[in-house]
C-alpha cells in the first residue's frame, strides 16, 4: 500500500529498521533544531559537558526572541552565553528584533521533507511547509545536537480530508478551532494530523501555518500539509526555491484514523474562557465590552493577517477605554507592512505595537532550578577569551 506524508519523511530518517506501528518506539535521525532564550542555556550547557567539538545536525538555530527585557545583568548574560556559546560550537543566532523562532525558521532555514526539533510548543509551525516539525525539551535538544537518535513514540496518523474553500469573512483560523471544537485539548495526543485533499491546496503557507502552529492546542505530536505548489510559491518568494522537494501522499496512502471538514460550510468561530476548545459561533458569542485586545504574535501575525486588521482601523481609532497592542512576527513581515502603509494605519489608529518577539516570559531564581543545572560550570573558551556565563539562567 502507500504511504502517507508523515510515514514517507519518518521512514527517509529512520536510524534502525522500524515497521512504524503506533505506540512501539522508533529512532530518528534529527536535521535540525531550535531554541529560544527561555530553555536554550540549558540545553548548551547539556551540550557542552558531552565533549564534542562542533554541533552533528544539519543546521540548529539559537533563537534571541523570548526574553528580552533588560531589567538586570540576568537577560544580557543570558544572551552573551548564547551568542559565544553558538560561535564556538557552529550554531547559527538569531539576534533580538528577527523575529519569533518558527516563524523566522520556516522563512529562512525550513525545507520539505526536513526533520526539526525545537523547545517551543509551537514549533509544529513548520509543517505548512510540509517539514516534519517536533516540540521537545531542551535536553532533548541538546542529545539531537550531539547526533544521537531522537526516540519517539510512533504516532496515529490522522488524515484530515479539506474540500471547498474559505469563505468571505473567515480564515484559517477557523479550521484549527474547528477542529479544536471537535477533538479537544487532548484529542490529538499520539497523533500526527495529516492535511490534505483539494481544500488544502487553496491555502497558503501562512494560511496553514496558523493550523499546523495551533496544533499544539490539541495536544498533537505535530501537524504537517503537503509539499505541494504553494509550498514552491512560497519558497521562491524567500529566494529559496531550491529547496523545494514535491512531498504528497501517495494516492492509495493508508491512516490509521480519518476526518472530513468542508472549508465551505465554516462560519467565524471564537475560542471562549477558559480552554482553546470551548469554542463557538461569533454570532452566538455574548457581546461584552473588553478593556484589552490583542493582535497578532506567533500563529496569526502574517503580512495578510496584520493587513486586515490595518484595514479595519483606517479612518478609525482605538477607543479611549481600550488597550490595542499588535504583535508582528518577523523583521521581514514588518518591513513588508511599513512599506506598504499599514504600519502607519495601525499608529494612526492608536493601536501600541509590540516587539517582534513571542511576548512576555517570567524568570523564576536559581533556587527553582535542578541542582545539577545550579553546579553547572560557567565559563566557555571562545578562540582563547572567556566567554560571559550567565550566574542565573531561565528556568
Amino acid at each position: 500500500m502507500g504511504m502517507n506524508i508523515t510515514k514517507k519523511i519518518l521512514s527517509t530518517h529512520l536510524a534502525a529498521p522500524s515497521d512504524m506501528v503506533p505506540g512501539e518506539e522508533i529512532l530518528l535521525k534529527v536535521d535540525q533544531t531550535l531554541t529560544h532564550d527561555i530553555n536554550a542555556v540549558m540545553t548548551y550547557l547539556a551540550f557542552e559537558q558531552v565533549g564534542l567539538d562542533r554541533i552533528r545536525t544539519e543546521c540548529s538555530v539559537s533563537y534571541l526572541d523570548h526574553n528580552l527585557l533588560y531589567l538586570d545583568n540576568k537577560t544580557p548574560d543570558d544572551h552573551i552565553y548564547l551568542q559565544s556559546v553558538a560561535k564556538r560550537y557552529g550554531v547559527h543566532v538569531s539576534r533580538p528584533g528577527n523575529g519569533i523562532c518558527h516563524a523566522v525558521q520556516v522563512a529562512r532555514f525550513g525545507a520539505p521533507g526536513k526533520l526539526l526539533m525545537g523547545g517551543d510548543s509551537h514549533t509544529p509551525h513548520g509543517g505548512s511547509i510540509g517539514m516534519l516539525c517536533i516540540g521537545v525539551g531542551g535536553m532533548d535538544i541538546a542529545t539531537a545536537m550531539t547526533g544521537v537518535p531522537m526516540r519517539l513514540k510512533m504516532p496515529q496518523i490522522i488524515k484530515v480530508n479539506l474540500t471547498g474553500h474559505l469563505q468571505p469573512g473567515c480564515n484559517a483560523k477557523e479550521v484549527i478551532l474547528e477542529m479544536l471544537r471537535r477533538v479537544g485539548i487532548k484529542g490529538g495526543l499520539g497523533k500526527v494530523f495529516e492535511y490534505v485533499g483539494p481544500g488544502a491546496a487553496t491555502l497558503s503557507v501562512s494560511e496553514r501555518a496558523s493550523i499546523t502552529n495551533m496544533g499544539a492546542e490539541m495536544g498533537a505530536t505535530t501537524s504537517i500539509f503537503p509539499a505541494d505548489e504553494q509550498v514552491r510559491k512560497f519558497l521562491k518568494a524567500e529566494k529559496r526555491e531550491e529547496d523545494f522537494t514535491e512531498i504528497l501522499p501517495d494516492a492509495d496512502a493508508e491512516y490509521d484514523g480519518e476526518m472530513e471538514l468542508n472549508l465551505s460550510e465554516l462560519v467565524p468561530l471564537c475560542a471562549c474562557p477558559h480552554q482553546p476548545d470551548n469554542v463557538i459561533a461569533l454570532k452566538d458569542v455574548e457581546k461584552k465590552k473588553v478593556q484589552q485586545v490583542f493582535i497578532g504574535s506567533c500563529t496569526n501575525s502574517s503580512y495578510s493577517d496584520i493587513a486586515k486588521a490595518a484595514l479595519v482601523f483606517k479612518g478609525r481609532h482605538v477607543n479611549e477605554d481600550v488597550s490595542c497592542t499588535c504583535a508582528i512576527s518577523s523583521k521581514q513581515i514588518y518591513k513588508l507592512l511599513m512599506r506598504d502603509g499599514y504600519i502607519d494605519m495601525l499608529l494612526d489608529a492608536g493601536v501600541r505595537l509590540l516587539e517582534l518577539a513571542c511576548g512576555h516570559v517570567v524568570r523564576l531564581d536559581s533556587h527553582r532550578q535542578p541542582k545539577e543545572l545550579q553546579s553547572a560550570p560557567r565559563t566557555v573558551t571562545l578562540r582563547g577569551e572567556q566567554a560571559i556565563r550567565p550566574r542565573k539562567f531561565i528556568w
